[in-house]
């Protein structure tokens, strides 16, 4: 049987409060959400002034980049490039701003920010996993 490690609300805390201090050291207003590895919502923040379409964006951008194992990001790239039918994947939302949380090669979850440019919400995402990671 093999053994894995997982996400703990303790890592949740952790980065959301990493992701949340690099927003607001830029100045941004934006939704958190970090996800387990099925793309199931474990912690959630909306900082004073996201809107509450980031919140359901932030959540969308992470089951993406948690089911799939890649960043969102990835996805939007391929739309960009002319694979049109991405958009059609289910659960899939291609817009930058969800990263995968990846642990000894395995992801073990993921986080979604939205509430600014997308490549802003993506910096304020691996900022949440660094964190984690260090």
């Amino acid at each position: 049987m093999k053994t894995r490690p997982v996400l703990t609300q303790e890592d949740c805390l952790k980065i959301s409060a990493a992701a949340e201090a690099e927003a607001r050291k830029n100045k941004w207003n934006v939704a958190v959400a970090i996800l387990d590895d099925g793309g199931h919502l474990m912690h959630f923040a909306r900082m004073d002034g996201a809107t509450p379409a980031n919140a359901g964006i932030a959540l969308e951008k992470g089951r993406t980049a948690a089911i799939s194992r890649r960043s969102s990001g990835v996805w939007e790239e391929m739309v960009k490039g002319g694979r049109t039918a991405m958009i059609k994947m289910p659960g899939i939302l291609p817009v930058q701003g969800g990263m995968p949380i990846v642990v000894e090669g395995t992801c073990i979850g993921a986080v979604g920010v939205s509430g600014v440019q997308s490549h802003q919400d993506e910096q304020i995402a691996q900022a949440g996993i660094d964190a984690l990671l260090k």
